[in-house]
């Protein structure tokens, strides 16, 4: 699938270019590597367009390569998630999806090399010691005093590690290179761990495993990628990834380019702190609305072709920054304006009786499903006798320039007649439960003849409105950087209205709409028939994507 504008010139795209005119030519190979143990979310969304996107454009390949090195946090639903995340996205890597786990083998003949190059050793220190000799940004490391243990006692310890012989973290390989670098990641970094867990490719075969920085670049290797593009925060562990290809006979030579990852303010990406909020019930399940997931934007009501347009408008940067959420509603409004079909939806009810019209009166008003698009074909409306209305469209006694319905105002039935309120009945507080109105049947598409009449509402025949549950979603965060303050659980800032339910009744076409399927609701917002919910047991359930309100183009055009 072409993915539009997706290598818009950047620095990335141009050390690429670069580099091919030097070369006389060739073709690059690049790769998303994510870590099975969560969903994807909005940053991992950016991450796959820039690195399928400066594939396609210059006509290489992508793989998928899943980096499974840390059994107990991996699972098998999560691959699946991430595989369905980025076909939805629109992209298609590379043959067959990839697993760190299948170079285990190499991996190992790799590190037993390093071994017997002097270059790595078996240490004894606990983690916590491990810590302290590491040393601090301004002071240097010390040596274990397990760094100069002979090339064949590594060997046979590291076998025996291998085969399960020793408890989780008795052990570890290390390589050694400079206790008293300046780049921490240099002092000794950790190469293997013990981990008595089976693994959800490997099975039972394995009792270590490898570390992420020594099985990536090296699986990178293998697979031939020729640009490694991460994001900044492993800019302090390009020295080591270098490091490895330097000193281990790989049959290619990747290169590691780094780029600013997108951050989005009243969110959390942190996979930790996300995993948080599923298990402690804060949110349902990975794919929840509110997250920033790629699934739960999908259920939410964004489209791949909104998301696409994001990363666009965001752009690939060298330094850090936070995009503006309303930039990201921004992008999906244009997306839904265009496409979304039409229909109204009641959130509040109100009776209304048109008094003028006789009982059992049915007429079918057709109109398009879009005003801007013949393709989409029309929808019926039926106008009954007794219709609803939603309560914020009407007040007893409006201000000045309150252009609904109000006693003795007249207002437009979106697509139908002017009525006018004759009579308000309420209940014992002085609440109205059901307005009295007439109907000008000489107004059908026409305004009255010496009247203006300013104001259209929306409405649902009573007989044939259709019960509809709508959930509307809300920013889960109520600071725009709820994990900026590292002393204070950033749990404090969720919003407690971050999800409304309301019990509403839209229009009849709405019944045949299938999960999934995108709607403006005329008045109120962007919304989309639940991905799991609707449909169930005949429940129909709608999800709210954005409101139509885009307050960040106007900041736009004010700039």
């Amino acid at each position: 699938m072409s993915v539009e504008n997706s290598s818009a010139p950047n620095f990335l795209y141009n050390q690429i270019r670069e580099e091919l005119e030097q070369a006389g030519g060739g073709t690059i190979v690049t790769r998303f590597p994510p870590e099975p143990n969560g969903f994807l979310h909005i940053g991992h969304a950016k991450s796959i367009w820039v690195n399928f996107g400066l594939a396609e454009h210059f006509g290489g390949k992508c793989n998928l390569r899943f980096d499974d090195t840390n059994p107990e946090k991996e699972d098998q639903r999560f691959i699946d998630a991430i595989k369905e995340d980025i076909t939805w996205l629109g992209y298609q890597w590379n043959g067959e999806e990839r697993y760190a786990s299948s170079y285990f083998e190499q991996l190992y003949a790799w590190a037993q090399y390093l071994v017997r190059e002097g270059k790595a050793y078996v240490d004894d220190l606990d983690a916590e010691t491990m810590r302290e000799y590491r040393g601090t940004l301004t002071e240097p490391g010390r040596n274990s005093p397990y760094r100069e243990r002979g090339v064949e006692e590594n060997l046979d310890l590291l076998e025996r590690m291998r085969v399960g012989e020793f408890p989780e973290g008795a052990k570890v390989l290390r390589a050694k290179i400079d206790m008293a670098s300046p780049n921490i990641n240099l002092r000794d970094p950790v190469l293997y761990r013990i981990r008595h867990a089976d693994h959800h490719q490997a099975g039972d075969a394995w009792k270590i495993y490898p570390a992420y920085d020594f099985a990536h670049g090296q699986s990178d290797a293998i697979e031939g990628i020729t640009h490694s593009i991460c994001t900044l925060e492993f800019e302090d562990h390009r020295p080591l990834y270098n490091w490895f290809l330097d000193n281990l006979p790989v049959p290619a030579r990747p290169r590691q380019i780094e780029f600013a990852r997108m951050n989005i303010n009243y969110t959390v990406t942190s996979k930790r702190k996300l995993k948080l909020l599923v298990d402690s019930g804060v949110v349902n399940g990975w794919d929840d609305p509110r997250m920033p997931t790629v699934a739960g934007l999908r259920r939410r009501g964004y489209t791949p072709a909104s998301l696409r347009k994001l990363c666009e408008m965001t752009g690939v940067a060298r330094s850090s920054g936070v995009v503006d959420i309303h930039m990201m509603y921004h992008a999906i409004r244009s997306d839904l304006e265009e496409n979304a079909l039409r229909a109204m939806c009641v959130m509040k009810p109100l009776k209304v009786v048109l008094t003028n019209l006789p009982e059992g009166h049915e007429e079918i008003i057709e109109v398009s499903s879009h005003p801007a698009r013949d393709d989409m074909g029309t929808r019926k409306l039926p106008l009954t006798r007794e219709i609803w209305i939603d309560q914020d469209d009407f007040m007893i006694d409006p201000p000045k320039k309150f252009f609904r319905l109000a006693p003795e105002k007249e207002v437009r039935l979106r697509n139908a007649y002017v009525i006018r309120c004759d009579e308000v009945i309420t209940d014992d507080a002085g609440n109205p439960i059901e307005l009295r109105c007439s109907v000008d049947l000489d107004t059908l598409g026409k305004m009255p003849e010496g009247r203006k009449v300013k104001g259209v509402i929306h409405w649902v025949s009573a007989d044939h409105g259709v019960p509809v549950e709508v959930r509307n979603y809300d920013n889960l965060f109520l600071d725009e950087a709820p994990d900026r303050d590292k002393e204070k659980d950033f749990l404090e800032h969720l919003n407690p209205e971050s999800l409304e339910v309301v019990q509403g009744i839209g229009e009849p076409s709405l019944a045949d709409a299938a999960p999934e399927t995108r709607f403006q609701f005329e008045r109120i917002g962007y919304f989309c028939a639940d991905r799991w919910d609707h449909g169930k047991d005949g429940k129909l359930v709608f999800n709210r994507t954005v409101s139509l309100k885009d307050g960040w183009a106007k900041a736009q055009k004010k700039g």
